[in-house]
Parts: structure tokens; sequence; C-alpha cells
């Protein structure tokens, strides 16, 4: 598939707001609602664009430590087995594996160093693993939301039909804000 200068654009707004309406988009590449319509069912279709997802601010969640830790594993532990272990925390937020010493890289969010201490207590007991080595984010300088994996998305994150069970609408629908 082509993806031209427009296509980027499209995305560029879509990954500045999700829940920009077509119109919205429109205007700002110059083209009809119809059209990025058309442009973004095109880039869903070919896997460019993965889904739509709300962000969320972890400290207001309580997740208010962040860290990354080199995973090293014993023998040849395979990327299915680790990411079968690492995949029932759910304060692991992202997990790969890397070059250099360490086998795995996992991204973790905690609500404060002695919950992230526990974190890495239960996946140092994981049975493949040797040792860890750990580095706690002080300030985040650089984030660029809105960008995956490069090749195919995670299992389970596929494409969320319009109204999805995360209840955040795709382009063009705007959700009315919920009272809580």
């Amino acid at each position: 598939m082509a993806f031209d200068e427009l296509d980027r654009r499209i995305v560029a707004a879509l990954v500045e707001d999700g829940r920009a309406t077509y119109a919205e988009i429109g205007a700002k590449v110059g083209l009809s609602a119809p059209a990025v319509k058309r442009r973004v069912d095109r880039l869903r279709a070919s896997g460019a664009i993965t889904g739509f997802s709300a962000t969320v601010n972890p400290g207001m969640l309580g997740w208010t430590t962040e860290a990354y830790v080199e995973l090293f594993c014993r023998g040849r532990t395979s990327p299915s087995d680790i990411a079968a272990a690492v995949s029932k925390y759910p304060e692991v937020t992202g997990a790969a594996t890397i070059t250099g010493e360490a086998d795995a890289l996992l991204h973790i969010r905690a609500a404060d160093v002695r919950h992230f201490e526990e974190v890495v207590e239960h996946i140092s007991a994981e049975p493949f693993v040797v040792r860890t080595k750990s580095v706690i984010v002080l300030s985040r300088l650089v984030s660029r939301a809105g960008f995956g994996p490069v090749g195919s998305p995670p299992p389970g994150a596929g494409l969320e039909p319009p109204g999805g069970s995360r209840g955040v609408a795709p382009p063009g629908q705007r959700r009315p804000a919920q009272s809580g």
C-alpha cells in the first residue's frame, strides 16, 4: 500500500486527537470528511492504523513509579515463554527482547517503590530468570504517544469496533462525557 503525505498528515492528526471527527481532520489536511473516512478505512484495513485507544495519566491512577528492568534468562528461554510469564503482571506495561547482555527489557509502572520491588521479586521468582537489573525513571524527557511496535500488533490488540469495549469512539464519532 502506498503511504503518501496526506496519509501521514491524517495519521498525525489522529495521534494528536484520536477523537477528532473526519470533518475536523479534513479541515486540517484539506480533504472532505468522506475522503478522510475512506483513507482512514484504507489505513485500518492495511494495518497501518491498528486501533484507537485512550491515553491515560498513570500518576492520576496511582501509578507514580516508573522503571525499566533488564531480564537475564537461563539457557535458551524463548521470547514466547518470557511474554507468557511477564504478561501475568498488570504492572508490566511493555516488554521486548533486546540486543546486549540482557534477554528482555520490561517497562513497569507501580504505585510506589515498595510495590515496584514486590513486582520485581515476583518476576525474579519465574523459573527461567537468572537475575534482573533495574533503573527507576526520575523524569520523562520525551514521550511520543500513538506509535506501537513495528510489525503486527500484540496478541489481543486488534481493531476495536465502533463503540468497542474500551468505550473510545473511532474518528468521526464523539462519546459524551460520562459523569462519575
